[in-house]
């Protein structure tokens, strides 16, 4: 059975962003790479930004739970998830493989 987090309405998503961007940020705290997360984060964001702004203009989805402020044409939710996405994987990288050399 999975917990019906939508009890938090319109703040559903950014709510999800949160935890999970603070999840990504203990780990890339614990690994000592929130440098390199911020870097790639940097150079993925145009990328990512494009790409959001596009797929929502078109319909390709939608985000009925979320806060309904829009930053630069798409929602704030989805500016945190280009974040979080990159962080948390960067992360889990560096948790795992970290200090290893090949």
């Amino acid at each position: 059975m999975r917990a019906d987090i939508s009890v938090l309405g319109r703040y559903t998503y950014l709510a999800t962003e949160l935890f999970w961007g603070t999840v990504a940020l203990l780990l890339l705290k614990r690994a000592g790479a929130l440098r390199k997360a911020a870097v790639t984060i940097v150079v993925l964001y145009p990328i990512a930004y494009v790409w959001d702004r596009y797929t929502l203009a078109v319909g390709v989805f939608d985000i009925p739970l979320r806060t309904g402020i829009d930053v630069a044409g798409i929602p704030l939710e989805e500016h945190l998830f280009m974040a979080v996405v990159p962080g948390l994987v960067i992360g889990v990288h560096e948790t795992i493989f970290g200090g290893e050399t090949e």
